[in-house]
């Protein structure tokens, strides 16, 4: 039964992906790059026959899915989104092996914005457009995009949406879970369309203005430029790339508490104020170390606001190659990778909001200290946190570090330097892009080993599901009964 009920959410997932298809199609077609369309029909055909045929045959089909097999779906639909997603990649001709183009794909789906290519302006332009779009998709999640186009799965879509989305806390904006997955995505939807509008109106054309909204709003970083953003050389480019990259980085549900006029949601949320205080005191500090480079205050904010924004959002845009930078310039920016953004945004990383938990037990451990009898709670938002919290934040830093070194330790077989090998590792679990030294924002991922780069696929999809998506499946408790 359960074999059955995988295989219809499965499909359904293959034909919303092969729905998206028809936009880079569109573009394929207008720009007359018609070599390109058999690798996005085909499988979007064979898709849409797919999900026809099986929902027709198990359209009466109930079935009230276990926490175990939650886990299941949600960590193989991504791996089939990725693999679907590789298809028009691998066939365009412009990937040496399936290898690279699973993962671009991977890279893309999870928001992690690294490339294996070297030139990607010689790329047809709907090989861009899909590139960005699978930003957009992974960045608010295909599976909360499946529950919010699905009333059907209403009976288990809170658990899927909570093995998929970020951060400690979990919960609904609104009384049913497809309402507040539909929400989400209608505001998700309307920040890509006023930064695809705005770019546009600061120079870029349309297929360009909307492939950088995707890759904005869903915190990617893949670009139709080899340059990135720097090779628009754009002030207002740079300015309207920079507040979305912010707003990404931010809870979508604190929006829709702007919309429904809940001010008292946002104005005690402690994560927003924390990640407001984050990128001030970097910006600033980046400002003032990138003085004698640039050698205006105004120029200095301008590079150091883009890519702090860039790193804490972990969009991983560039508009200079920060390698090239002072050593305590990239210092600066080096903590930014232990960060993230906030938890329920479509950014990566560790995310602000687990900072803050660890941050106020130090204080109530050194309270404790000077008190040995008094009694000290942790509060986020102006409410009593559960009592849990910090084991399960201090449990999942355990397993983000852990995973970090492993990767470092892939990297290093692989060939790289311990710097590149580690920040690159930082990267992959924190689905920033960019890493250091050889994996710097001016370089690729093409030259690793075939190895490292399956490796990396599944570092990128582990940080992407918050590790214990992914990485429970190697735990014996996991198959027993």
């Amino acid at each position: 039964m359960f074999f059955l009920f995988f295989i219809k959410i499965a499909s359904i997932l293959s034909a919303i992906v092969g729905v998206t298809f028809s936009i880079p199609i569109g573009v394929a077609l207008y720009c007359g790059e018609y070599q390109v369309l058999p690798g996005f029909v085909i499988p979007m055909l064979i898709s849409f026959l797919l999900v026809t045929i099986i929902n027709i045959t198990t359209r009466k089909l109930k079935y009230n899915m276990t926490i175990r097999q939650t886990f299941f779906i949600v960590a193989t639909v991504w791996i089939i989104a990725s693999l679907m997603g590789s298809v028009p990649l691998y066939f365009s001709g412009y990937f040496n092996s399936y290898i690279d183009a699973f993962f671009e794909s991977v890279s893309g789906f999870t928001t992690t914005g690294s490339t294996i290519l070297s030139d990607v302006d010689c790329l047809p332009r709907s090989i861009n457009m899909w590139r960005c779009l699978t930003h957009w998709l992974g960045g608010m999640g295909i599976v909360t995009l499946t529950v919010a186009l699905l009333p059907l799965l209403g009976v288990g879509g809170f658990q899927l949406i909570k093995a998929e989305t970020t951060g400690p806390e979990k919960g609904k904006v609104t009384a049913r879970i497809t309402t507040t997955a539909k929400v989400l995505w209608i505001i998700y939807t309307g920040l890509t369309l006023i930064e695809a509008l705005a770019l546009k109106i600061a120079g870029m054309d349309f297929i360009d203005a909307l492939s950088h909204a995707f890759a904005t709003l869903g915190t990617g970083g893949f670009s139709t430029r080899s340059a990135s953003i720097g090779a628009y050389n754009s002030v207002a480019v740079d300015i309207i790339t920079t507040v979305f990259m912010f707003l990404a980085g931010i809870n979508f549900s604190l929006y829709f508490y702007l919309i429904s006029g809940d001010f008292r949601e946002i104005k005690d949320n402690s994560e927003f104020k924390a990640y407001i205080l984050i990128v001030v005191f970097f910006i600033l500090a980046v400002t003032l170390s990138l003085l004698g480079t640039y050698g205006s205050f105004a120029k200095a904010l301008r590079y150091s606001s883009f890519q702090v924004v860039s790193l804490i959002s972990t969009t991983g845009f560039a508009t200079a190659d920060f390698m090239e930078w002072p050593a305590i310039t990239q210092f600066l920016l080096f903590l930014l990778f232990f960060i993230g953004g906030s938890s329920g945004s479509t950014s990566g990383g560790v995310k602000v909001v687990r900072w803050i938990i660890l941050g106020k037990q130090v204080s109530n451990e050194t309270k404790r200290m000077l008190h040995p009898h008094g009694v000290f709670s942790i509060r986020l938002n102006n409410k009593p946190g559960r009592k849990d919290i910090v084991f399960n934040v201090a449990a999942f830093m355990t397993v983000y570090m852990i995973l970090v070194f492993i990767t470092t330790m892939v990297g290093c077989l692989g060939k790289l330097d311990l710097y590149s090998s580690l920040t690159g590792a930082l990267s992959m679990v924190g689905n920033v892009g960019p890493g250091y030294n050889l994996l710097g924002p001016s370089c690729n991922y093409g030259f690793l080993p075939g190895f490292v780069k399956l490796w990396y696929c599944f570092a990128m999809l582990a940080g992407r599901l918050e590790l214990y998506t992914m990485i429970i499946f190697f735990l014996p408790c996991y198959w027993k009964k």
